[in-house]
Order: structure tokens, then sequence, then C-alpha cells
């Protein structure tokens, strides 16, 4: 059994997704209670009170977002390699479509969101806010279907989103890295070389990596790099029987603590608004982007992968149910809010973008969802 788990785990996360959505919802709706309460002031002063070391200083919320969020995107690191080395993306005939789904998942979204936001320097640096796929709460929706959603097209989303968050991470690394600071960043690559060495040597003790790991982590902090950055280089070097069991360890507390963590402070916006604001191309481009440019992206290019014969649909799956799974991935949902902190500094105008990723990714989970429900109860019906 646990040799099964090891050699296919894709299809127990795929399967394991619904508390963790849940949790999500639950953390999003009394987060957004508590910041229109009586109790808003000192709610909100939570996650900017300040606390740390006289080396380094930050407000919980950056503690969450710079140094939580790096055990997460660690655990996408290992995702990857897993993937790349053993799972769906380990066979190329295999690869090619949610690779493929991925890329148009990715880029329409993108142009959506300019068409709607090139004639404002302000709000254009935040292209890539509707080009994510939250991976938990999307399975976590594609889960609450049961048997109507095949097996098949629940690994596809799950290498779908992988692959997204991929993007998500060179994104990140690519556009949203400011001010580099290259002794800090000579310093960082010393340690990516003793993470180096330790693989290569073979050594097989978790907490000799786990030492230049956090020294990786602190330095790419003080270079100006995203610190979450940190997180998947190190998973790179993780050896691969220990990378197999850290993944599969660390999916219940990414899941059910850091995730529904970082909803709640992210998710934490005051309801009070100029009306222009919140229709506007930055609404417009976030909601149109996941709800339109998602799932049109994905049935696109899958279209044309399998048309050219280089792909194939997943086994026992319509083109409709690849655009309601297309559709499931524009739930962007936390990482869409994380890219959205990157993006914007000003907080008016985060919490609009952050409400309308709350709104694109509910519409999208709706429609999803209800297209995959009438799908397979249409099809059991026959």
């Amino acid at each position: 059994m646990k040799a099964n788990q090891f050699t296919d785990p894709i299809k127990d996360l795929a399967e394991s997704g619904k508390l963790a959505g849940l949790l999500l919802i639950l953390s999003t709706v009394l987060s957004i209670s508590l910041a229109n309460s009586v109790r808003a002031e000192s709610y909100l002063g939570i996650w900017h009170m300040e606390i740390g070391f006289d080396f380094l200083h930050e407000s919980v919320l950056h503690w969450i977002n710079d140094g939580l969020m790096a055990i997460f995107f660690f655990m996408i690191g290992l995702e990857i390699k897993r993937e790349i080395q053993d799972g769906e993306l380990a066979v190329k005939e295999k690869a090619i479509l949610p690779v493929l789904a991925a890329l148009g998942g990715m880029l329409f979204p993108a142009i959506i969101f300019f068409l709607f936001n090139s004639g404002s320097k302000e709000h254009l640096n935040g292209w890539a806010i509707p080009t994510a796929t939250d991976i938990a709460f999307s399975l976590g929706i594609l889960s609450l279907l049961g048997k109507r959603a095949p097996l098949s097209l629940k690994i596809f989303l799950t290498a779908l989103a992988i692959i997204d968050d991929l993007g998500a991470i060179v994104i990140i690394a690519t556009f949203y890295t400011h001010n580099l600071h290259f002794g800090m960043l000579g310093i960082a690559l010393l340690f990516v070389l003793v993470l180096f060495a330790l693989n290569r040597f073979k050594v097989k003790y978790l907490f000799l990596y786990l030492i230049p790991a956090l020294g990786l982590w602190y330095f790419i902090l003080r270079s100006g790099v995203h610190p979450t950055i940190a997180g998947v280089l190190a998973a790179i070097f993780i050896p691969k029987e220990m990378a197999h069991k850290l993944e599969l360890s660390l999916h219940r507390p990414v899941n059910y603590y850091i995730l529904p963590l970082f909803a709640l402070a992210n998710t934490a916006i005051p309801l009070v608004f100029d009306g222009s604001m919140l229709f506007n191309g930055l609404t417009a481009g976030i909601i149109c982007g996941l709800l339109i440019g998602k799932p049109l992206g994905i049935t696109l290019f899958s279209w044309i992968g399998v048309k050219t014969k280089i792909s194939t649909l997943p086994a026992g799956t319509s083109w409709k149910q690849l655009a309601g799974t297309g559709l499931l991935a524009g739930i962007g949902f936390t990482m869409s809010i994380f890219i959205a902190g990157l993006s914007y500094k000003e907080p008016a105008i985060l919490d609009v973008s952050k409400l309308s990723i709350l709104a694109g990714s509910t519409l999208s989970a709706l429609c999803g969802m209800g297209v995959l429900y009438f799908l397979g109860k249409k099809k059991h019906v026959s």
C-alpha cells in the first residue's frame, strides 16, 4: 500500500481535497466577517503587528506570506519534481495535454486582463493575477462531484494545476523581483551549492538539508527576490526517496493549517469602497480572466494538441467535461491573492483586486461544478 502511495501519489492528492477546500471557504468567510464587524480594528491589527528578531522584524502578515508560504512552495517544488520523475509529466504522451492546457490557461487570462487594463499603468502590474489556479480549492470542488467526475479528469486537473504553479513560480521570479542586492544573492547561491553537494553525496539526513534551506530562504529574502522561491529551489535537491515521504507528510499541515491561515490573513478586507473602484478594468480583467480566459485557453490549447495528434483527451472524458474542468481551473483564490499582494502596494487597489479574485473564483467554481454535475448526471441516466 505504501509503495502505491509513493509511485502514484497524484491520485491520492486528487482525492483528498474536500476538507482543504472547505477550510479555505470557512477561513475566507470568517475573515471577511471579522474585518467588517465591530471588532474590525483589533482583528486587522493582529495581521499588522510586528514580531521577530533584531535581524528580521516583520508583520504577522509578512511572516505568513514570506515565511509559511515558502513551505507551501517547497511542497509545490516536491510535487513538480515527483511529477517529472515518476508521475504524469514523466511520460511524454501523458505530459503534453496538461502542459498545453496550462500554457493556454495562463496565456488567455493575461491577454484578457491586458485588454481591460492596457490604458492604466497603475493596474497593469497585476496581469498575472488571473493566470493562477488554486490547486487545493479546485480539486476540493471537483472531489465534491464524486463519481460524476472521472478519475482521469481529476488527474488531468491535478497535473494542470501543478504545471500552473510552476508557471507562477517563474512569473514571480521573473516579473516580481525588484531592487536586487547581488551580494545577498551571491550568499544565497553558496547555500544552493551546499544543497547540491548534499544531494550529490547522497546524504540521507533531512535536517542537514533544512539548515542550508533556511539560510537560502533568509538571503533570498534579503536579496530582493521573493523568498518563496527558496522553497522551490530547496525542494529540487531533496533526494528522491526522502522527497516522496516529505511531500506526503506536508500535505496535511499545508492544506489544513498554512493555506487556511493565509486565507484568514489575506482576505481581511473592509467592504468600504468608492463604487467606481468596484466596476473598472481591474475588476473586469480579473473576473473575466478567471471565468472566461482560463477555460477558453485550456480548451483551445487542448483542442489544438488533440487535433494535431500530439496528445489525447483523458480516458473516458468529453470535450464538454474538459471545458468544465477548465472552469474549475479558474478558481485562482490563494495563488491569485498571493500574486495580487506582489502586484499592488496601495491598500484600496489591493482590496479591490482581492474581492475581484473572490468573485471570479466563486463564479468559476459554481459554473464548473454545475457543468460537470449536469454532464455526469446525464451520462449516468443514459
